[in-house]
């Protein structure tokens, strides 16, 4: 027979508050691990596991900030202490605050473990060699191909009219294709499309290319002025 009135469920706030009030000073605890391990592994996020004698304690961090703090007892499931979602259990909370301590203390370890490791290492660096001959090279040599590709494009829309144009030919078996428009050399590029841009508008081919290009250069001149002989003689066979 049914109670009247029926017995009313019993009170949860002390325990819930009890919880969030451990729960609360845990994250301000773990908050002050996860920012010294942000700075000890210099990252914006990451993570560290600690391993104790009862379980296994995962502290994760984004920011700086402690994302979760997660224990692993090795027997049940999973217990988050601090995550984004919602607190834990009271029973498993308690059962994980049991090995609170031992986690502080295996991450005082950790921490000890990387004190000294940087002292030993010398800051006694090799001088570092200039660059600053080898780009003079390089512009000289560039420059006088850019000087000669210049007069070429202008030669060509001189003949070809119009505001730009290419000209190809192959040397030694290789594509050569110089574009030129109202400015003069647009580019200069060796080996067809995907090739090596020898002259272009944005940076520098490498002095390992320019050394093995650059002599090749006078056969595409040579190339050009026999393309221009070429002409030449078909124009003196016309006849008004």
């Amino acid at each position: 027979m049914t109670q009247c009135p029926p017995v009313a469920p019993t009170d949860v706030t002390a325990v819930t508050e009890q919880r969030d009030d451990l729960v609360a000073a845990v994250r301000d605890h773990a908050g002050q691990i996860a920012y010294r391990l942000a700075r000890l592994q210099g990252g914006d996020y990451g993570s560290a596991t600690i391993e104790t004698a009862r379980g296994e304690w995962t502290v994760k961090y984004e920011g700086g900030d402690l994302e979760y703090l997660r224990y692993d007892p090795g027997r049940g499931g999973e217990i988050y202490v601090i995550s984004t979602k919602q607190p834990p259990e009271p029973a498993a909370l308690a059962d994980a605050l049991e090995d609170y301590d031992a986690f502080v203390a295996g991450f005082n370890e950790f921490v000890a473990t990387n004190q000294g490791v940087l002292d030993d290492v010398t800051t006694d660096f090799p001088e570092v060699e200039t660059t600053g001959g080898v780009v003079a090279e390089r512009d000289r040599v560039l420059g006088q191909v850019r000087e000669v590709c210049d007069r070429i494009a202008r030669q060509l829309r001189r003949y070809e009219g119009g505001d730009y144009g290419t000209f190809t030919e192959r040397v030694e078996g290789t594509r050569w294709e110089l574009k030129w428009d109202q400015d003069g050399a647009s580019y200069l590029r060796v080996g067809g499309t995907g090739g090596l841009y020898l002259l272009s508008q944005y940076e520098p081919p490498s002095a390992v290319d320019i050394h093995e290009y650059a002599p090749l250069f006078p056969a595409f001149v040579t190339a050009y002025n026999d393309h221009v002989a070429g002409l030449e003689s078909d124009l003196e066979t016309i006849e008004l």
